[in-house]
């Protein structure tokens, strides 16, 4: 029993030390679904976006001052990256050390997007950039590229 409790904490700190030097969480929906319905007081604002869409990528530099002006509200910001996983290390990694992206950071490896698209929003064609907010039970979700950071702000402030 004792074997198996070291194994899991060796392993634990072992997949956080690869998530600090990665800043990358490679998940499945089913993993990702619990971060899309947390019932408590903080504004979850999460983006889905790719480093090959160019408005996804115009746009990250407003996820990353919400992030900062936040930073002691009750507001989390997740980058959900829709790249193709065999680019993690190749192209997601190095473009988030580049553009230095301190917000959370996931890659969704699930190719069933059909799936959990309509579990996202049931009006989401599943274009990006798409970005939904949510507090509790309340929900918005917005299926286009912010034009510049009032724009953003405006729609989360909607849940304040």
């Amino acid at each position: 029993m004792l074997k198996k409790i070291l194994i899991l904490f060796s392993w634990i700190l072992f997949a956080q030390q690869i998530f600090a030097q990665n800043k990358v969480a490679v998940v499945n929906f089913a993993q990702l679904e619990p971060m899309l319905q947390r019932e408590n007081d903080t504004i979850y604002v999460v983006n889905f976006w790719a480093t090959w869409c160019r408005p996804c990528v115009a746009e990250l530099p407003f996820f990353e001052e919400l992030t900062e002006k936040n930073q002691k509200n009750p507001l989390k910001v997740v980058l959900v990256s829709l790249d193709f996983g065999t680019q993690l290390e190749s192209k997601l990694i190095p473009f988030l050390r580049k553009n230095k992206i301190k917000s959370f950071v996931v890659l969704l490896s699930d190719k069933n997007a059909n799936a959990w698209i309509q579990k996202i929003n049931p009006s989401w064609s599943g274009a990006i950039p798409a970005t939904l907010c949510y507090k509790g039970k309340k929900s918005i979700f917005h299926e286009q590229e912010f034009e510049n950071f009032e724009d953003l702000e405006n729609f989360v402030t909607q849940l304040k």
